[in-house]
């Protein structure tokens, strides 16, 4: 609740001393207060610990994760320019604070003809170069793009064989040449043990010319060394997405390679190979809809514990205006060997399937 109260009290203070609360242009000086509430109503089935149990409930972020935020820049000359991006989530089902403050943003930059420098807390490259080739753009009801579900269990840990979608302690830079674009993250581990324990990197670069995009990303994530074996936990994931966008409609394809090295000795690689395909229509002027199918193939685990769950999404979104929309969203998922699986890449699992339907609006301020 104090954090909510702050938040209202930066609000109410970037509103008062912004020279121009509205959207600016790119090459303006001034602060924006901006935000995107999104709220529905979902039901869905194996909610009960051993399966079953229908649940209706409110939800907050069906198409995407409601938040609010300040961003400002300022036109140093020169072709130079500082900027800066606080954002924030928020629950609308209980107005409670999502996570903390400003932990989807919280950074500095400046950007001029080298590109943009980033640095603080921030979305990392792999999410900026990833989030075009999901076509529910990591809706959290329902994608897995950004992680999986709840099949991936091992000793009552979840492990969702995901990218990291933002950094703690980050640098990060981003440029363009041509038809292509390109961008590295580095978040430091700041551990006095030394600069690789903790440390995260990412990196990707893409091209794009007429209807056709594809990008390329690489992240690696470690942990601490451990003292018996010299090792670290280390995940890596490499992601390959394509792209066509034709007139009124854009197609989408995408995998993540994901491999976990323990640091336990004698400890086989964790493999788990994420795909997906879909796209998006533009029936009329304000229907859009939109179909994907996930698919997640697990390797290096034990016999009859490969859950290998596919998931189908379909969603029908209608604008009432610019910056408002109705959408109607319905899901199912199927887990292999009786595991479990969850539509939701933060929800946990009761059953070997699950189905469900969200019905909500968005607005976007």
């Amino acid at each position: 609740m104090k954090q909510l109260t702050r938040a209202l009290a930066l609000s109410a203070g970037a509103l008062l001393c912004a020279t121009n609360a509205h959207a600016q242009s790119k090459d303006a000086t001034g602060v924006t207060v901006y935000g995107l509430l999104d709220v529905g109503v979902e039901t869905s089935n194996n909610n009960a610990v051993g399966g079953g149990g229908t649940v209706t409930r409110v939800s907050s972020g069906g198409m995407n994760t409601s938040r609010f935020g300040f961003r400002g820049v300022e036109d140093l000359g020169g072709g130079m320019r500082a900027s800066f991006n606080l954002e924030g989530a928020v629950a609308l089902d209980t107005g409670m604070g999502d996570s903390a403050l400003f932990k989807r943003q919280a950074n500095v930059g400046l950007q001029g003809g080298f590109g943009k420098l980033v640095l603080g807390r921030s979305f990392t490259t792999v999410y900026d170069f990833m989030v075009g080739y999901d076509p529910m753009a990591y809706a959290p009801y329902y994608s897995w793009a950004t992680t999986g579900n709840a099949s991936n269990r091992a000793n009552g840990v979840v492990n969702k064989y995901g990218m990291t979608t933002g950094f703690d302690n980050l640098v990060k830079y981003a440029g363009q040449a041509g038809d292509f674009k390109y961008g590295a993250s580095y978040g430091a581990g700041e551990q006095t043990t030394g600069s690789a324990d903790s440390r995260k990197l990412a990196a990707a670069v893409s091209w794009g010319t007429g209807p056709f995009a594809t990008t390329l990303t690489w992240e690696q994530v470690n942990g601490n060394a451990v003292p018996a074996s010299g090792r670290r936990d280390q995940a890596r994931a490499v992601h390959f997405g394509l792209a066509y966008t034709g007139s009124g409609y854009k197609l989408q394809a995408a995998m993540r390679a994901y491999r976990q090295e323990l640091a336990r000795a004698n400890t086989p690689e964790v493999q788990a190979n994420l795909y997906w395909a879909g796209g998006s229509y533009q029936a009329t002027p304000a229907i859009t809809l939109t179909g994907v199918l996930y698919y997640q193939d697990v390797k290096n685990v034990a016999p009859g514990t490969d859950a290998d769950p596919k998931m189908l999404v379909a969603r029908f979104r209608y604008a009432l205006s610019k910056r408002t929309d109705l959408y109607l969203t319905g899901a199912y998922a199927k887990a292999k060997h009786n595991q479990l699986v969850s539509l939701s890449r933060d929800s946990d699992g009761y059953g070997d399937n699950q189905h469900g339907l969200m019905a909500g609006v968005q607005h976007r301020f």
